[in-house]
């Protein structure tokens, strides 16, 4: 008899402990990629914190809910999207939709803004390109866990002969130093990178962009946090936001931000 009353009591005592947890989730902390100036990358002052375009729209979303929302560095960018997977952090500031992510991920609509990849190659060794099909026969690199949108991606692992590693900054010396022959990256926080790096007048980009993907909030499924309610007041938010152009202001003056940090180093 006292088994069978601990068996009826336990999923009430669990129902409550997950209802107590979601009226808890005042503070929710969010992570990204940590390289991707001018959306994202670590404060000089205070390395914990993300700081960027993306930041700024986590600030002004936690303004509009009246509730405390900090983008913090959880690792390189694989080891942050793990940690969002396994809802150690609550959410992504920033992910391009991929069918995987969406797997243990939920995407806030609209995409608050829209990215270009491009491909960059060494600016005295370019080569004709048009069309994917033109990166067939060279050597590329990416970024481990890099998306940049579900068909290219399709097609890439179809045809590309792609090598990827874990930071931008080893990417583009790979590039640099001819052990790639072009690289994948998108046009703004490649442009940043290279400058940090005092490689930017050896590299170009060749247009067109591979693609032209959104940048979305997204929520790790395993967060206590997650829950309906917030997903609708966060897609009611983004809807209003993307008609106002801020998060191209924001992109803007995290540009100018980014550039005097450099020049102040």
């Amino acid at each position: 008899m006292l088994k069978c009353c601990v068996c009826l009591l336990l999923p009430s005592l669990l129902g409550a402990s997950l209802a107590q947890a979601q009226e808890d989730c005042t503070q929710l902390t969010l992570t990204g990629n940590p390289e991707y100036p001018p959306y994202l990358w670590r404060d000089p002052d205070d390395p914990s914190r993300l700081i960027g375009a993306n930041a700024d729209l986590v600030d002004y979303l936690a303004n509009q809910l009246g509730l405390t929302l900090q983008v913090r560095y959880a690792g390189p960018w694989p080891r942050a999207q793990e940690e969002v997977r396994l809802g150690r952090v609550d959410g992504m500031a920033g992910y391009f939709r991929t069918e995987d992510r969406a797997q243990t991920t939920d995407f806030i609509s609209p995409a608050f803004i829209a990215t270009h990849s491009m491909v960059w190659v060494r600016r005295e060794e370019p080569f004709p390109y048009a069309t994917w099909a033109d990166l067939k026969g060279h050597k590329g690199g990416t970024l481990v866990n890099n998306s940049y949108g579900q068909a290219f991606d399709d097609y890439a692992e179809a045809n590309l002969d792609l090598e990827a590693v874990p930071k931008a900054s080893q990417a583009f010396e790979k590039l640099l130093h001819k052990r790639t022959d072009y690289l994948i990256y998108e046009r703004y926080p490649g442009a940043a990178m290279a400058q940090s790096l005092g490689i930017d007048q050896a590299l170009r980009v060749l247009d067109p962009p591979i693609s032209s993907e959104g940048l979305y909030l997204a929520l790790s499924k395993a967060s206590p946090c997650n829950t309906a309610a917030l997903r609708e007041r966060l897609g009611q938010l983004m809807k209003a936001l993307v008609s106002t152009g801020m998060a191209e202001q924001w992109v803007t003056r995290n540009l100018a931000r980014w550039k005097r940090q450099q020049r102040s180093h």
